[in-house]
């Protein structure tokens, strides 16, 4: 095929970080990405160029444009950190030149050649060739939340507790820990929002939904905690609501942090435990993970993509919006419960 010598991207207004946090909502684009051309890049050896098909939006998105990510923004680069399409081009190294022709999820990670784009650079080895049978919705979708559920998951199984618990309940990554405990025959506690997200997580086989808005939160969180001892704390939203969901949790627990939804600060409210209960608070990135899984990388892979191709797994689709039209409607999309919402350039 031919590649033109341009292309439209969403492409970032903001530089480096923010000095001012702003939290993990997306109130509207035009502070942060303009719509735009911009050359299409030319991948270096151990890369290749994908012809973007879809491309999703995770929250890790949301806070790298606003820049609150661990990532610096560059100026007048695509955003879009993970994607599904074709590729074009590769550089000369025998694996990026494997992957040619071939549809494949990719993360963009470090490339500044974001997924919200027609066209987006990636290292070879952070794509991963599909199967016939994965979808599109599920292969744009396949790296953060789906390899994140799995690595955390392992986690929990190694710490050998029957009960855990989850903040942001009603997210897609959550969704998909919450399956894999039903088929293990773990108890999952998780927190939302909104009452109407309860009787769905509870199908899916969540043992506890607790609504941090109710106002009996603190007495049913307590209640839960002291009799299901859950000792694994996987936290994307950081702020009061993980301070307090640690200071109930039971002595040797470990907090692991893998987003902040919340800017809040977040208070250790008895600092002793730590010392005295023997509790640990540690971070998780699903990029270190990956570069230091070895086997269990390539294994993780081919499970996601059979859950995902045999039914047990499926993404929630909320919307898929045209490149030309997301300036205008991906926030309002975003602020809808319960799906994903995707770009189709």
């Amino acid at each position: 095929m031919t590649i033109p010598s341009e292309m439209k991207a969403l492409l970032l207004v903001g530089d480096g970080y923010t000095k001012m946090p702003s939290g993990g909502v997306l109130e509207a684009m035009e502070p942060y990405l303009g719509l735009g051309s911009i050359a299409v890049p030319t991948p270096g050896s151990t890369q290749v160029l994908i012809k973007v098909s879809l491309a999703s939006i995770n929250p890790s998105d949301v806070a790298f444009i606003k820049g609150q990510y661990g990532q610096p923004r560059a100026k007048g680069q695509p955003a879009g950190f993970e994607g599904l399409g074709t590729v074009v081009a590769t550089g000369d190294d025998p694996y990026a030149k494997s992957l040619a022709g071939k549809r494949v999820a990719f993360a963009t990670g470090l490339t500044n050649w974001g997924s919200w784009a027609e066209y987006a650079v990636a290292e070879a080895a952070a794509c991963i060739p599909l199967l016939d049978t994965v979808r599109d919705e599920d292969g744009a979708a396949m790296i953060v939340n789906p390899l994140t559920a799995l690595a955390m998951f392992d986690i929990v199984k190694q710490e050998g507790e029957k009960a855990f618990v989850m903040t942001a309940g009603a997210s897609q990554l959550c969704k998909l820990i919450i399956g894999l405990a039903k088929e293990a025959g773990l108890r999952p506690i998780v927190t939302v929002r909104r009452d109407d997200q309860i009787g769905l997580l509870k199908e899916l086989g969540a043992a506890h939904v607790l609504n941090e808005k109710a106002d009996d939160f603190k007495a049913a969180l307590r209640e839960v905690m002291k009799a299901e001892q859950p000792r694994i704390f996987l936290d994307a939203v950081t702020g009061p609501l993980a301070s307090a969901i640690f200071d109930a949790m039971p002595k040797r627990s470990r907090w692991i942090i893998y987003g902040r939804l919340d800017t809040d600060a977040t208070i250790i409210r008895e600092p002793g435990q730590l010392i005295f209960q023997h509790k640990h608070i540690e971070g998780f990135w699903l990029s270190e993970w990956m570069r230091q899984s070895g086997d269990r990388r390539g294994l993780a892979i081919l499970e996601a993509q059979k859950r995902f191709s045999d039914g047990r797994w499926a993404t929630d689709v909320t919307a898929v919006l045209p490149l030309a039209e997301s300036m205008a409607r991906v926030p309002a999309e975003l602020a809808k419960p319960n799906g994903k919402v995707f770009i189709r350039p």
